[in-house]
Order: structure tokens, then sequence, then C-alpha cells
């Protein structure tokens, strides 16, 4: 850890008035400076708060707010809230996942991108809904979220046009529970 980090997690621990009871406070702090709680960042301030590293880990593990693999440079959210899934959300899902190669709560080889599931993005009436960095993409679908990553640039840049979506359609003819 360079200098500078230390003297920036000397200043959180030195806002918050008492360290020790602060704990998920400082944390808070930490992951909205850096993104995410690294091991390193979270060994210092317990040798500065007086605890042990297991002690502050088991505190921010208990919470899922925390995040302890560094976040890519773009953050994809897919909405995983009643109206998105009613209305496709797990295929939207599916198809990150399949497109990035990576589950929810990772980041891809590159750093480009990481993929998180929320419980709500509150634009129900827009679902199934994404958030890619700060906006907001609507009414998605498998084969706009393969344009939308190519739109984004990132790992999809040099790409001639967008991958082609891997879920599958519909067999043609007979609805299932249709009657004869």
């Amino acid at each position: 850890m360079n200098p500078d980090e230390k003297n920036e997690l000397d200043g959180m621990i030195a806002r918050v008035s008492d360290p020790v009871s602060g704990k998920i406070q400082l944390l808070q702090m930490v992951q909205e400076t850096y993104g995410w709680l690294s091991e390193e960042h979270m060994r210092y301030i317990a040798g500065k708060i007086g605890t042990s590293y297991q002690d502050l880990f088991s505190v921010a593990t208990f919470y899922a707010q925390f995040k302890f693999n560094k976040p890519g440079r773009t953050v994809i959210k897919v909405c995983r809230g009643t109206a998105c899934h009613v209305r496709g959300g797990a295929q939207v899902l599916k198809e990150a996942k399949n497109l990035l190669g990576i589950k929810p709560g990772q980041t891809t080889e590159d750093g480009e991108y990481s993929l998180e599931t929320v419980a709500c993005v509150g634009a129900c009436a827009l679902a199934p809904t994404v958030v890619l960095g700060s906006d907001v993409h609507r009414r998605m679908t498998a084969k706009k979220m393969a344009e939308l990553l190519r739109e984004s640039g990132g790992g999809w840049k040099k790409a001639e046009k967008a991958p082609e979506p891997t879920a599958k359609k519909p067999k043609a003819g007979k609805s299932k529970g249709a009657r004869k």
C-alpha cells in the first residue's frame, strides 16, 4: 500500500469518533473511496484501531453491501425485482452472464466489467431494467443486452457488430396448454 493510501485511511479513522464501535461506518467510507474492501486495507485498519483482521472481516462479511473484489471499470446491475422477473429479467441476466463469461459478483479478466444483481432499480414500469454505470436501460431483452455491451465500448469495442444473443428462441407451433 502506498503512503497516500495510508494517509487517506488514517484520515478516515480520525473522522470516526470511536473506530472500534464505528467499524461499519469506517468500512463504508473505505468502500466509497476505493469501490471495494481489499484485504490489505482491512488489515491496515484493523491494526490501527486495535482489533484483529478476522474481527473486521467478520463484520464486513455479515453485510451484503460490502464488496471484496475490485469492481470493473463499468458496473452492470441487472434488476431482479418482481416486475423485472415477470417481464424476462432472468433471461437478461442469463445473457449478461453468457456474454461476459462471469457470474454476479465477479469482474471480467480484463477488469472492464463487473456484473451485479440488485433487488430493485425502482423503474418497474420500464421492466426489465439494467443499469450500466449510472444509466438505466429499459425494457431489456437478450438481444438488447448484446447491443448494450457493444455500444458501451470496453471489451466489445472491437466488435463490428453486437455478439449474437445466446438465448434460444421458442419453437414455432402450438403453445403449451393450448386446447385442441
